[in-house]
């Protein structure tokens, strides 16, 4: 068996190849078909036995996993934040591969996929856990964690530790950020601007909604918490009173307390336009929980091992802040898990999104040698 070191120098040119060819295939959040489709058959070209994909969408390739042995989750999820369907422009200059959604999560998402490749090539068994490989559906926005959601109910307390490769090298994420989307709608009766002038406009209301919104402060218990609008639209005319509008409302908080607080802020001012006469429909479009009871020590133990990885290879320990993660569902349920990236680069979730050519290798090495860990 070739150790996988030199697995890495002997395959890294090929694996470049393959990210060029995986990042130009559309993912948008709730699409992912095309690119489950290509990471399930590239994996089984390579001798991995076993993958599916399930209802969710996620290619699952098993190893060593009885119905009933303990398992370790480690995945990187192919959804990206842009609607494209047709295809993805990738580019190489000056050192860099630029693509929408390159760097979150597609180059981590080859590392992971490279390392099951060496899994599957040389019949490789973990020593004491079942190990799953998961390139996941539903990460990004709208998703709702889609992925993770399913993975946590198909396995359950099944799960010993749960990794997600997420994100850049320089950063990790062991707490989890909650947060809840919703889209909220008013409707009145409108008319016309001049004849029926006096009749209740929705936008106007919705204007006033989103002031009572902004009023509050938020609560503090943990790290932070935030709130935003990110969406309105509504109206039919210059000269209609409009009878409908809309928004995108979000607030977020590493604290379940706190989540509470701005859930029972936004019902209260939900219930006083209601008292109005005024229509008002709610949809939840997104709910992400906060950690639940995890185990500190075995938390620990799992960000000091995935910490000193980094360090050998990186050069630096990477900073660890709260997100809002894949990690999300399995912290909630008491799952140690971590969040940590493979690659170096810059902005994420815009057009002009970019990865270090050069960090490629160093990600590599950092995912082999976490992954590796179970199979000793």
């Amino acid at each position: 068996m070739i150790e996988y070191k030199d697995y890495i120098e002997k395959n890294k040119f090929e694996m470049k190849q393959m990210l060029l060819e995986l990042a130009s295939i559309p993912a948008p959040s709730n699409q992912e078909e095309k690119r489950a489709r290509y990471c399930k058959n590239w994996l089984e070209h390579y001798g991995a036995k076993g993958v599916y994909i399930d209802e969710a969408l996620n290619v699952i390739y098993p190893i060593g996993c009885t119905k009933e042995n303990p398992i370790v989750v480690i995945m990187a999820h192919m959804d990206t934040v842009f609607p494209d369907t047709d295809g993805i422009p990738v580019l190489q200059k000056d050192g860099k591969i630029l693509a929408p959604g390159i760097g979150d999560d597609t180059a981590n998402l080859s590392a992971l996929l490279f390392v099951a490749r060496y899994i599957a090539e040389n019949n490789l068994l973990p020593s004491s856990v079942g190990v799953l490989i998961v390139a996941n559906s539903g990460e990004e926005g709208l998703g709702n964690l889609k992925g993770s959601k399913q993975i946590c109910k198909d396995f359950g307390k099944r799960i010993k530790e749960f990794i997600s490769f997420d994100g850049y090298m320089s950063g990790m994420c062991a707490d989890a950020v909650g947060s809840k989307r919703v889209r909220i709608e008013m409707k009145t009766e409108g008319g016309h601007s001049y004849g029926a002038f006096g009749n209740r406009n929705a936008i106007a209301y919705l204007s006033s909604m989103i002031t009572s919104l902004y009023t509050i402060t938020p609560p503090c218990t943990g790290r932070r918490t935030s709130y935003n609008v990110g969406s309105i639209k509504g109206g039919t005319s210059v000269n209609t009173i409009a009878q409908q509008a809309e928004m995108l409302y979000e607030f977020r908080s590493d604290s379940r307390e706190d989540l509470a607080f701005m859930d029972n802020h936004l019902e209260a001012v939900i219930a006083y336009y209601r008292a109005k006469g005024i229509t008002v429909n709610v949809e939840i479009v997104g709910e992400r929980p906060c950690n639940g009871e995890v185990d500190e020590t075995k938390q620990e133990e799992l960000v000091l091992k995935a910490n000193r990885i980094v360090e050998k290879y990186y050069g630096k320990q990477p900073t660890c802040e709260p997100g809002s993660t894949d990690c999300n569902i399995p912290l909630s349920m008491g799952i140690p898990s971590l969040c940590l990236g493979a690659v170096s680069g810059g902005g994420a979730h815009t057009r002009e999104e970019w990865i270090e050519e050069s960090s490629l290798e160093t990600g590599y090495h950092i995912a082999f040698e976490l992954i590796m860990s179970y199979f000793e």
